[in-house]
C-alpha cells in the first residue's frame, strides 16, 4: 500500500481545522476544499481550493492533489464523493457510509437491523404518510428533514396532528422522519475510531447538554451507570463494523428515564462532543482519524484528566471575543478559537476545556459556567 503524503479535506470548518493541525504536526501536507476563502481549515492547511462542494472539476482537482481524501462534515454532496471514487481515489469514510448517515430514515433502519434500539419512527413523504405516522406513533413527536439540517435546524417538535401538518408544510413537503419524542434523563455520545483492518478503539463516554439543538457542554466521563457506558460503547462498535467505517466517528444516544438507551444519530467524522480529547487525552480524536485513514496503528484512548468542554457561540452583537484574559486566569482552562470572521448568533466560534483533577460534580460545572460568562462579543 502506497504511503500517504497528502491528505485532502472536503470542508473548511473548525473540525477540518483541528484535523489539519494534527495532520500537519504528524508531517502530512493538507489540501482543503471549501467555498469560503480563508476558511478555518484553509487558514492552517497548506492549500485551499475555493469551490463549491458540488463542483466536480474542483473535486477532481482535490483528488489529483491528494493521496487520500476525507471530509469534516457529512452534509456534503454524495455525488462528489462517488465521483472521486469513480476516478480511483480513496475516500475515508467511503460513500457507502454517507449513503446511510446522510439520511435519517436509513440511519435508524440500519441501527435497528444491527440490534441497536431507537425511538419509534416512520418515514414521511406525503400528507397521507404523515397522518398514518401520527396515528401509529402518537404525540409528542419530532418531525425532522430526512436529509440535511443540523444543530436543531430542519426539525420541529409537534404535539398534535395540526402541528405535524404545519411542520411538514414548513419543510416544503420534503421527505421527513416522524419520531416519537422521548423524555430524556441524559444525552451521551461515544467517539470511536476504526482502522482499515477492523480494529476499533473507543473514548470514554461523554455526557452532553444541548440548547435548542446546539451542543453547549460536554462532560467526560459521563455521569451515567457503568451498564450504560458499556452498552453504548458496544453499540458504537456495532456501528463501526456494520458500516465499515474507516476513521473517527460518533454515535449519539438518548437515555430515557427508565434507563433505555436509544441511538439518535451517527456522525461519520470527528465530532463536537469529542473536542475534549485534544487536551484530556494523549491522542485526540483528530489524530486517531489521521492514523486510521493513513494506515497507522491506533492509540488506545486514555483519559489524563476529567474534562468539561464548553462551546463558545456567537451572539450577533459583534465579532471580537472579550474576556479572554479573565477566562485564562484559571490555569485549568485551555482555549480554542476557530478563526471565523463573523460571530453570527448561535454560530460555533470556539470552545474551551476545563481539566479537572477530581470528579465532575455540580461545583465543577458551576465553575465552568461561571468561566463561560466571562466571555462576551463586542464590535471590533
Amino acid at each position: 500500500m502506497n504511503p500517504v503524503e497528502t491528505i485532502g479535506v472536503i470542508g473548511g470548518g473548525q473540525l477540518g481545522r483541528m484535523f489539519a493541525l494534527d495532520a500537519k504536526r504528524m508531517g502530512y501536507y493538507v489540501v482543503t476544499l471549501d467555498p469560503q476563502e480563508h476558511s478555518p481549515c484553509g487558514q492552517v492547511a497548506d492549500e485551499q481550493i475555493v469551490a463549491a462542494y458540488g463542483d466536480l472539476d474542483a473535486i477532481a482537482e482535490l483528488g489529483r492533489r491528494s493521496d487520500v481524501i476525507t471530509y469534516e462534515f457529512e452534509n456534503i454532496d454524495i455525488a462528489s464523493v462517488r465521483h472521486l471514487e469513480a476516478l480511483g481515489h480513496r475516500v475515508s469514510p467511503a460513500s457507502s457510509v454517507l449513503a446511510i448517515t446522510q439520511h435519517r430514515v436509513r440511519e435508524k433502519e440500519f441501527a435497528n437491523s444491527a440490534g441497536i434500539p431507537t425511538t419509534r419512527f416512520a418515514a414521511v413523504r406525503s400528507l397521507e404518510e404523515l397522518q398514518e405516522a401520527s396515528r401509529a406513533i402518537g404525540f409528542p413527536a419530532i418531525v425532522k428533514l430526512a436529509h440535511g439540517g443540523y444543530d436543531g435546524k430542519g426539525q420541529w417538535r409537534v404535539s398534535s396532528p395540526a402541528e405535524a401538518k404545519d411542520a411538514f408544510a414548513a419543510s416544503g413537503g420534503a421527505e421527513s422522519i416522524f419520531e416519537r419524542h422521548v423524555a430524556l434523563a441524559a444525552e451521551i455520545s461515544v467517539i470511536a475510531t476504526r482502522s482499515s483492518d477492523g480494529e476499533i478503539v473507543a473514548y470514554p463516554v461523554a455526557e452532553n447538554a444541548h440548547d435548542r439543538g446546539i451542543l453547549v457542554r460536554t462532560i467526560a466521563p459521563a455521569r451515567v451507570a457503568s451498564t450504560l457506558t458499556e452498552r453504548s460503547q458496544e453499540y458504537a462498535q456495532r456501528v463501526g463494523r456494520g458500516l465499515g467505517i474507516v476513521g473517527t466517528f460518533c454515535t449519539e444516544f438518548f437515555v430515557s428515564h427508565d434507563g433505555e438507551l436509544l441511538l439518535n444519530e451517527i456522525a461519520p467524522r470527528p465530532h463536537n462532543s469529542g473536542h475534549y480529547t485534544i487536551d484530556a487525552t494523549p491522542c485526540s480524536q483528530y489524530e486517531q482519524h489521521v492514523r486510521a485513514i493513513c494506515h497507522l496503528p491506533l492509540s488506545r484512548p486514555r483519559l489524563l484528566a476529567n474534562a468539561i468542554m464548553m462551546n463558545i457561540l456567537g451572539t450577533g452583537a459583534g465579532d471580537r471575543l472579550a474576556g479572554v484574559s479573565e477566562l485564562l486566569e484559571d490555569p485549568s482552562i485551555v482555549l480554542h478559537v476557530y478563526g471565523k470572521r463573523h460571530a453570527v448568533a448561535r454560530r460555533k466560534m470556539g470552545h474551551f476545556t476545563m481539566l479537572l483533577d477530581g470528579e465532575v460534580d455540580d461545583v465543577a460545572i458551576a465553575r465552568a459556567e461561571a468561566a463561560h460568562r466571562k466571555l462576551s462579543w463586542s464590535p471590533c
